[in-house]
């Protein structure tokens, strides 16, 4: 079974930016201030074009594995599948930390003991044995949560907002532009998740340049967030951790309607739990394809990515702030090398092939 071009457009107008929505408003307006729109616009012009490298690399129906063992043979393809999931279980730290203070915030009055959060790794290990390419149906019921949600909670909240704080433009100046955009890199990994995914969805004509398109339109969503974000908050936007369960219950009607925006931010809420199990599951999925894509191995590399993940979050006592500033300030740098460097390197390689292959034919 196989991802149709459909769901690879929702999962990236409409997945994807769900992940972008909890830590990285607050992040951007501490480094950027009212110009905090400027970095996030350079990162989704810059996933636009990778994605459109990634889905024109995958039309030729392989997997990433394949690409390689084809170019450098097998034992060279398996050592370059496990540095990329490495990559992948790293870039899981932020929505998983995300995650725990999402569910610390929103569904209990009083700071829960860390067992309550432990039956999410039940639930990304069930997940992980999965193939990616079987949640294609799922993506099409995220993609209808995710626009359902956040459509009401900036319908709640644009009338409290005001989008002249993001005037003057250039108040951070190239420094606070800089900072935003290395310290956002950890969240715009869209094309490395895609990488896996290659040779597991149906290639039909035109689909690189949709599929940039819809990065595009989800770009645009989390832009407009970002801008009603604010507009609301504006100079206290850096300490609102958990925007969009914030900013809509400022709507004048909530004193009569009560809290409908609940509604919109529990379907959010759902929609990110699957976008913090994804690099997991991405890490899985790309040694299932090295290993030999069997049910026992992707059942132990389940059980043992969440299981070591949770081991670590333990250890380090999920250490928020740590965690956050480790991954997005001191290592930012590994994210570019990987979320960029990979597809492009592989992009270039596969060409080249195709190249010297195409001038071997025509000399015989």
């Amino acid at each position: 079974m196989k991802l149709s071009a459909r769901q690879i457009c929702f999962f990236l107008a409409a997945v994807a930016p769900a992940g972008k929505l909890v830590l990285m408003p607050s992040v951007l307006a501490a480094r950027a201030g009212n110009d905090l729109l400027f970095p996030v616009l350079a990162q989704i012009a810059v996933q636009a074009a990778l994605v459109f490298a990634v889905l024109l690399l995958a039309r030729d129906g392989r997997t990433v594995y394949a690409m390689i063992a084809d170019m450098a043979g097998g034992f060279i393809a398996k050592a370059a599948c496990i540095v990329f999931a490495a990559f992948l279980l790293f870039a899981s730290f932020v929505p998983l930390v995300e995650q725990k203070l999402l569910v610390q915030s929103l569904f209990y009055d009083t700071l829960p003991s860390y067992v309550a959060f432990a039956p999410f790794f039940l639930f990304s290990a069930f997940l992980c044995a999965k193939p990616l390419a079987a949640l294609g149906r799922v993506w099409d019921v995220l993609a209808l949560l995710f626009l359902t949600g956040l459509a009401g909670i900036l319908l709640l909240s644009v009338g409290s907002a005001d989008y002249g704080a993001l005037a003057p433009v250039g108040n951070a100046g190239a420094g606070g532009f800089g900072r935003g955009l290395a310290e956002t890199t950890g969240w715009f990994c869209d094309a490395a998740l895609l990488l896996p995914l290659a040779g597991k969805f149906e290639y039909k004509k035109g689909l690189a340049w949709k599929g940039a398109l819809c990065s595009l339109l989800g770009g645009a969503l989390i832009l407009f967030f970002l801008a009603t974000y604010y507009g609301i908050f504006q100079e206290i936007a850096v300490t609102q951790l958990f925007a969009f369960a914030h900013m809509s219950k400022y709507f004048s009607g909530i004193t009569a309607l009560g809290r409908i925006d609940y509604l919109f931010i529990f379907a959010i809420a759902f929609v990110m739990t699957f976008c913090a199990a994804m690099p997991v599951q991405a890490a899985a999925d790309a040694l299932t394809d090295a290993f030999g894509r069997t049910k026992p191995l992707a059942v132990s590399l389940s059980v043992l990515f969440n299981a070591a993940l949770f081991a670590v979050m333990l250890v380090f006592n999920f250490a928020p702030s740590e965690t956050i500033a480790a991954v997005t300030r001191r290592l930012f740098w590994i994210f570019p090398l990987f979320t960029a460097g990979a597809p492009l390197l592989l992009w270039t390689a596969v060409g080249i092939g195709r190249l010297i292959g195409r001038k071997t034919h025509a000399k015989k």
